[in-house]
């Protein structure tokens, strides 16, 4: 296979810019650009990233393709079958496509019908952040985290074999799977409890009362199982549009599952229901604690001393350490949790930092299991 130099980017953002400067970080002499459909203002993101060193260039046309040895297709689902669409007469036999989606069948569909399978490889790596855009991108994003990858039946092996060896030198573990196996996995680990977890709230607050009682309860456990309900209403739109035929599989066993149980409980069949949370407790504990697709939570919690000042000192102890938190505050409903104070970090290295500080202070801290 030929030498790698010219790398594009389509699409620059949380993904592409942590993906740009893990590759800048590689090699200097690598020819990284990036395309910006706007042709009346620069994209801030790419400014930022020529500016820093970490694009060689901004293009405002496609044609600037036509040189690329290797793409990266970094924008929405739909958006990077369009694009794919309009590079079949730009790029190189020889370039080598990838995409960074979060669904792989239609864009493999797509590749297929475009007859180019033999140059794409689908990607998917299983990180992100609340936080988007190249300002929050980063070489460590990527870090221990599953990149799948999933080859065409046409793809070349050295280019699979180019590509697995690229994510391992991101520091991420790449996963080879098929299209069909990737989106039946996201739809049951990802897409479907997204799901859940809008319905879940939308049942809360129709059946809330006008004193929304429930609203002020829902604090601790509720408010944790159903936090990625709090994500982009159109991109998850697009994702059950275009990954409707595993989402819709794995939400009718889902449904199945809880007839099931309803159906205990009205029979009131202790074992059934004994055996569903025992299996259930099993599975979960035996989870990695790798990054996975949906974002881990860097949280612990704190015992405090209810008095005035108990809150600002903590805050103080966190600031005079330079440790930047996310979010702070005291738990009422304490049902699942230990601890009256809770406190999320932006990453593991915060969160370590933190506890490290809170522990020299004597401070009764509680993990997340």
């Amino acid at each position: 296979m030929k030498t790698i130099q010219t790398i594009g980017f389509i699409g620059f953002g949380l993904i592409g810019g942590s993906v740009a400067r893990l590759l800048r970080e590689q090699s200097k002499t690598y020819d990284i650009f990036a395309y910006d459909h706007h042709t009346d203002r620069c994209n801030p993101g790419m400014v930022a990233a020529l500016a820093d060193g970490t694009l060689s260039r901004i293009e405002h046309d496609l044609s600037c393709f036509s040189d690329a040895d290797l793409v990266f297709l970094c924008a929405p689902v739909l958006k990077n079958i369009d694009y794919l669409t309009k590079l079949k007469n730009i790029v190189r036999p020889d370039c080598i496509l990838t995409d960074v989606g979060s669904v792989k069948g239609n864009i493999h569909t797509a590749a297929h019908e475009l007859g180019m399978d033999a140059q794409f490889i689908g990607g998917h790596p299983m990180a992100g952040s609340e936080l988007t855009g190249y300002a929050n991108s980063s070489t460590m994003l990527l870090e221990n985290a599953y990149y799948i990858l999933t080859p065409t039946p046409a793809t070349p092996q050295e280019v699979t074999d180019y590509m697995v060896a690229l994510i391992r030198s991101f520091r991420a573990l790449p996963i080879l799977l098929n299209a069909k196996e990737h989106d039946n996995i996201t739809a049951a680990i990802s897409h479907v409890p997204h799901i859940i977890a809008a319905e879940l709230v939308n049942l809360v607050r129709l059946s809330d009362d006008p004193s929304e009682r429930m609203r002020l309860l829902a604090a601790g456990g509720f408010k944790d199982i159903t936090r990625i309900a709090s994500s982009s209403p159109e991109m998850w739109q697009n994702i059950c549009l275009t990954n409707a035929d595993s989402i819709k599989a794995t939400l009718d066993t889902y449904i199945a599952a809880l007839t099931k149980v309803s159906d205990a409980i009205e029979r009131g069949d202790s074992a059934y229901l004994y055996e569903m949370f025992d299996t259930a407790n099993d599975y979960r504990s035996g989870i990695p604690n790798f990054k996975g697709m949906m974002n881990r939570i860097y949280e612990l919690y704190v015992d405090i001393t209810d008095e005035v000042g108990a809150i600002a000192t903590i805050a103080i102890l966190f600031g005079s350490n330079g440790i930047s938190i996310k979010n702070m505050g005291i738990i009422h409903n304490r049902e699942f949790e230990q601890g009256v104070l809770r406190v999320e970090f932006y990453d593991e290295d915060a969160l370590n930092q933190g506890r490290k500080v809170l522990s020299a202070r004597h401070y009764k801290i509680y993990d997340r299991k």
